[in-house]
């Protein structure tokens, strides 16, 4: 590996809270992406990217998006116990849960990815309305330092394929995704990297506010 990181900071003008702040964010992260990342991809100056990724989730998820599948990468997770970055493979996999909606075809849709902690349903009704169609990927027992093998991101990543082809095969072309997500760091940036720009629906994903006390619409992507 280099010993230079490529660093892409947040945007320190602007406040969480601020009616800007996801707008002027989300255009600096793509801005610094484009420069500092996309430009040597496209020079062939990287072969591969090692992503240690601190940030809201809703910019984690943009960035996933940006990093795709354009070359190799390797995403790592933030522990609190032990305070390290080392994947920790000898630890217990996730047991991932999925949810699909079998109901009416013609609602707002859901995405609860609650991983890291539960979300509960209200949460979602009290923004999209008691008919929202809720399909969701959580985990058994979720807490904060549940991301600990690796090998849990590929597993992780093939369910949200899954749903995302199902999502879009039940409620069709003209869906938008609203993704409430409470997932580790990592699990933000695959989630991202899962999403194909050509073949899924536009994700409007959600971010839990202080101030409101409540889920907000952070970014948009794609649409």
């Amino acid at each position: 590996a280099e010993r230079r990181t490529i660093d892409i900071e947040l945007n320190a003008e602007v406040r969480d809270g601020e009616p800007a702040f996801w707008a002027m964010q989300s255009e600096h992260l793509r801005r610094q992406f484009a420069r500092k990342v996309k430009e040597r991809v496209e020079q062939k100056e990287i072969q591969q990217l090692s992503v240690f990724a601190l940030a809201p989730q809703p910019l984690l998820i943009e960035l996933g998006t940006l990093l795709g599948d354009i070359m190799p990468v390797s995403v790592h997770q933030k522990y609190r116990e032990p305070a390290t970055w080392k994947w920790q493979s000898q630890q217990p996999a996730i047991t991932f849960r999925t949810q699909d909606h079998s109901g009416a075809k013609e609602l707002p849709v859901a995405l609860k990815l609650g991983v890291s902690a539960t979300i509960d349903d209200d949460r979602i009704f009290s923004i999209l309305g008691e008919n929202a169609a809720i399909w969701s990927i959580t985990a058994e027992n979720p807490h904060n330092d549940i991301m600990r093998r690796q090998d849990d991101l590929s597993v992780y990543k093939r369910h949200l394929r899954g749903m995302f082809d199902r999502i879009k095969a039940h409620h069709g072309e003209n869906a938008v995704i609203n993704v409430f997500p409470a997932v580790p760091v990592s699990l933000a940036v695959e989630t991202g990297r899962a999403w194909m720009p050509k073949a899924d629906l536009p994700m409007r994903i959600f971010d839990q506010s202080r101030e409101a006390k409540a889920f907000v619409a952070a970014i948009t992507i794609g649409g």
